[in-house]
């Protein structure tokens, strides 16, 4: 098996089992149906440990484009595959998806809900709001990666490491996952999010293109970002990393509080002109 198949298997997996508690907890008459975020993130860890464990030694299991470009950018892995490996987990991630539409095929006529529909494929925001949105896909996925490479560099028995970074997925999801349900990998939104789009999946609404950037751009920044983290400051041992991390909060502090400011600014407008 070659290393681009062994990351479409992984990031099929990955998805059939993600997105499937998704469904299981959204559609109606499922059993499992209003399991709660627990069950979300857990089914979520289990999902990437087993992505992990099918391809782990042929291709190194990324299952994931923010990692593939971040790792690269650390000089960890080549560059000429990173083409090769997005494309497989995004195909790998919308066959995925094309399957739990199969596997709970009479569910999507019994449920009313289209927001609920997508949520089995995509995330969303809790709040809709730009900038802490971003920040929370930044985030997160800055500790996912951050978190992966420590895991690499201590011992465990032979065998354990991806069940390890299946709880870290958790830990994420529990801690930092519910302002935008912590895609943190550009492929588990978008494979199926363009599967929304494209299968004839009864009563579905629209698939929110206009937030689709964020949980795409987001991760990127945010693994690119924890990577070099973890390289300055970990490896390199010196404090460049946390001068740069220390950057980049005031910076989030500043434009947090200029996009408060226009946001409030907007609001009294429309209020005035409500009044008037």
């Amino acid at each position: 098996m070659s290393i681009y198949v062994g990351e479409l298997i992984g990031t099929m997996i990955l998805i059939i089992l993600g997105a499937g508690v998704c469904a299981g907890q959204n559609l109606k008459k499922a059993y499992s149906q209003n399991g709660g975020w627990i069950v979300i993130t857990l089914g979520w860890g289990l999902a990437v440990a087993c992505g992990a464990y099918a391809v782990g030694s042929i291709s190194g299991a990324h299952l994931n484009p923010a990692l593939t470009i971040a790792l690269a950018s650390i000089g960890q892995f080549p560059w000429e595959h990173v083409p090769g490996y997005i494309a497989a987990q995004l195909i790998g991630a919308f066959m995925g998806a094309t399957f739990v539409w199969i596997f709970y095929y009479p569910h999507w006529r019994e449920t009313n809900d289209a927001g609920a529909k997508l949520g089995v494929f995509a995330t969303g925001p809790a709040i809709p709001h730009t900038v802490a949105n971003l920040f929370s896909e930044i985030l997160g996925t800055f500790f996912l990666v951050l978190g992966l490479l420590a895991i690499g560099a201590n011992k465990f028995a032979e065998g354990l490491n991806p069940f390890i970074v299946g709880f870290l997925i958790v830990a994420i999801g529990l801690s930092l996952g519910g302002t935008t349900g912590y895609a943190i990998n550009p492929a588990r939104d978008l494979g199926p999010r363009l599967a929304h789009a494209l299968l004839p999946i009864h009563g579905k609404g629209k698939s929110n293109w206009r937030y689709a950037w964020i949980p795409v751009v987001g991760p990127i920044i945010g693994a690119v970002s924890g990577a070099f983290f973890y390289k300055w400051t970990f490896t390199d041992h010196s404090l460049t990393g946390v001068i740069a991390l220390a950057a980049f909060m005031v910076i989030a502090i500043v434009v947090g509080m200029t996009t408060k400011k226009s946001i409030g600014s907007k609001e009294r407008i429309a209020s005035e002109s409500a009044r008037s």
